[in-house]
């Protein structure tokens, strides 16, 4: 099995007013119309219900369309079964066999899938050593980490070269720095092989550091679609806003506007930026915790309400007029303090500007 080979099966996966409906009016997946590029990862994102999983399912031929089309490459699969879809899935459990060693877990597929032993048995190993696993070939899994269990789940997918390749919230397992590892070595696989991979996740972080693209959906529908910091820096609404990294929404008033720039107010302190297509009068800001510059000499009036020592930086919450921020700062060293009266201003790009719900 090469890397070349791996990478010339990747297929691009295309909805088409794809719908799924449970029962007689539960609606889980509502005319959703996506197109994720071969040899991209791109990663579904949202609350629980949204439709995220659901969307997966379809793809891989574990649940079918109620109604729409869905293609695989130019083949439409949309009601095939998940054995003709050459589509692989990681699932959230691992679902490995205790009493299988690592190779045998790997060969499983090969051999349902009708390769023979030795075959099976070459095209594992270099499974194993696409996932950095080899040499663990005779251990258990009962002898491995969690991060380890996950890439043998990894290496048992990609050996069958699957045209796309579907992981469902395959971290969700892990503790936060092995989970911070494991993504790592889930991008870097995509990337060196060249896979298509569609990803699940409710973590906001967990999508930004692995994507191509992240498809935001709430409802079961898409609210937006784009690369991590088209997302994180032009969310299109307050639920993006909210929902990619931690926003503050702070109501404003836009007092004018010239050309595509706006002056906002907020509790008489005037902002300038990106007007993005809205008139004058009432609208909302949104200003990532970074983006707030606090203790500055000019800006709005607000008291630390909380204050927060967490290593690598201090953690405000702020209150005042405009309700309640929360804000980060580097300087550890020199803390304010609980009751303090400062004023907080926003950095020159960052904050955006979104309509009124």
């Amino acid at each position: 099995m090469s890397d070349a080979l791996i990478s010339s099966k990747a297929a691009p996966v295309r909805f088409e007013k794809v719908s799924k409906v449970f029962g007689k009016d539960v609606v889980a997946v509502d005319s959703l119309d996506l197109h994720v590029d071969a040899g991209k990862l791109v990663t579904l994102l949202g609350p629980s219900g949204c439709g995220k999983t659901t969307t997966l399912r379809m793809i891989a031929g574990l649940e079918m369309a109620s109604s729409g089309r869905i293609l695989i490459g130019d083949r439409d699969v949309t009601k095939l079964p998940a054995t003709d879809r050459d589509v692989s899935m990681v699932f959230q459990s691992y679902a490995l066999f205790p009493h299988m060693t690592v190779l045998e877990n790997v060969m499983y597929g090969l051999t349902f899938s009708g390769f023979g032993k030795e075959e099976a048995r070459s095209r594992a190993l270099t499974g194993l050593n696409l996932v950095g696993l080899k040499g663990f070939d005779r251990r258990l899994p009962s002898e491995l980490s969690g991060g380890q269990q996950q890439r043998v789940a990894v290496a048992r997918a990609l050996v069958l070269e699957p045209q796309v390749l579907l992981f469902d919230e395959p971290l969700s397992n892990l503790d936060a720095k092995l989970r911070r590892q494991v993504r790592e070595d889930i991008r870097a696989i995509q990337q060196d092989l060249g896979l298509t991979v569609v990803y699940v996740t409710h973590d906001q972080e967990e999508a930004l550091a692995v994507s191509d693209e992240i498809v935001v959906m709430r409802n079961a529908a898409i609210a937006q679609m784009g690369t991590p910091r088209q997302l994180y820096d032009a969310p299109n609404d307050r639920f993006v806003a909210d929902f990619i990294g931690e926003a503050n929404l702070l109501d404003c008033q836009i007092v004018s506007v010239d050309g595509d720039e706006a002056t906002i107010d907020i509790d008489g302190f005037r902002h300038k930026l990106p007007s993005r297509g809205l008139p004058p009068g009432p609208a909302t800001l949104a200003v990532r915790p970074s983006r707030l510059r606090i203790g500055t000499e000019e800006g709005i009036p607000a008291t630390v309400a909380k204050a927060t020592y967490v290593g690598v930086r201090m953690e405000y919450t702020l209150t005042g007029g405009f309700g309640q921020v929360f804000a980060v700062h580097d300087d550890v060293d020199q803390p304010l303090e609980p009751g303090a009266e400062i004023r907080m201003a926003f950095a020159e790009k960052g904050p955006v500007l979104l309509p009124q719900p």
